[in-house]
């Protein structure tokens, strides 16, 4: 089994941004407010079914490829820990913030598994392709935060407030970032991500007037009493908060796969920088996928098989595929599910 090239998968949604997708991508957005691209996206938007699914450049959604062999793309399921057939552990997103996001906050798995019949809940993780304009993401509260307090400022939409007593972190190229679930956090306007999320898409917005979507639409439908129990209301230490980012040189070679996250980020999921050096190959592991060529030209290949690479491309990989390579002066993304999954989502591992 061979891997497949995906088609453009923008996802219109309530803030602004795309630009920075579409010039990596080589295609052109339809509206200023098409911000995210869901790649290798076998869940849809919550409540918006098929919009979200990838599908490939041959018309099938991967989704479906996957729910017919999920062996062949995603290995043996011998403890029967995934969530259906289609599950891959994982959800890959270009995200292009055209303004700063809202401050919001996803459930953990706990939560998730309690109150929406679901084992992942949303731990994610950000990789920073580009920033100007603000430069900045802002994550976790600086001080404690009393927990009627931060109800009286939502119901405000006192996001200033929220802003202010958040962590500022300025980032360029390079930065990696985990957002460990229940903690509140924002992307700043220009900056432009990969991110690499457990596959849900469960957001709780606690400043929802900077959007087009609205109160109804800002507590996954269970009611703020439900949601905000989730919500951590504790400061975030900067010792903590420095154990959440790494810093990879994206001008670098690579001989080997470079790990772009904490490593605290690996039962989740892993996101790595493949860039060879010379002409020696560098070697994946056999697995299940998502990749993204971010420049250079190259090829993948495996057991004689080879394809070219160029700057834009998107493809899935499946595990049947075993091992594989990418050769030539290329730069990708690969992202994969995490270590041990999914028997840590039957673990309920949680960060």
């Amino acid at each position: 089994m061979k891997p497949v090239r995906l088609a453009p998968n923008l996802v219109d949604h309530f803030y602004a941004g795309g630009a920075k997708i579409a010039a990596l991508r080589g295609i052109e957005t339809t509206s200023p407010r098409q911000p995210e691209e869901w790649i290798a996206a076998t869940v849809p938007r919550v409540g918006e079914a098929p919009r979200g699914l990838a599908g490939t450049v041959d018309g099938d959604l991967l989704r479906d490829l996957v729910a017919a062999d999920p062996e062949a793309w995603v290995g043996p399921d011998a403890e029967g820990a995934r969530v259906d057939a289609a599950d891959t552990g994982l959800l890959v997103k270009l995200l292009d913030a055209g303004q700063r996001l809202p401050v919001h906050v996803h459930p953990d798995r706990a939560f998730a598994a309690s109150h929406l019949d679901c084992p992942y809940g949303k731990t994610e993780a950000w990789f920073v392709l580009d920033s100007t304009e603000d430069g900045a993401v802002y994550l976790g509260w600086k001080v404690d935060v009393d927990p009627d307090e931060l109800v009286r400022r939502r119901e405000a939409q006192d996001g200033a407030w929220m802003i202010e007593r958040m962590h500022r972190i300025e980032v360029g190229p390079g930065d990696g970032i985990l957002v460990p679930a229940g903690t509140v956090h924002a992307i700043g306007q220009g900056v432009f991500v990969t991110e690499v999320q457990e596959p849900t898409d469960f957001s709780i917005l606690l400043e929802w007037s900077v959007t087009t979507s609205g109160r109804e639409d800002s507590h996954l439908g269970l009611g703020f009493d439900a949601v905000m129990p989730s919500v951590t209301h504790t400061a975030l230490s900067e010792d903590d908060l420095a154990a959440l980012r790494v810093r990879t040189d994206l001008t670098a070679r690579f001989a080997h796969l470079a790990s772009t996250l904490p490593a605290i980020a690996d039962p989740f999921f892993r996101l790595d920088v493949v860039a060879p050096v010379g002409d020696a190959p560098c070697v994946v592991p056999a697995g299940f996928a998502a990749v993204v060529v971010l420049d250079g030209e190259g090829s993948i290949e495996a057991g004689g098989w080879s394809d070219a690479l160029g700057r834009g491309d998107v493809l899935a990989v499946p595990a049947a595929l075993g091992d594989w390579s990418v050769t030539g002066d290329v730069r990708a993304l690969v992202a994969r599910p995490g270590d041990e999954w999914p028997l840590s989502l039957a673990a309920g591992v949680q960060a």
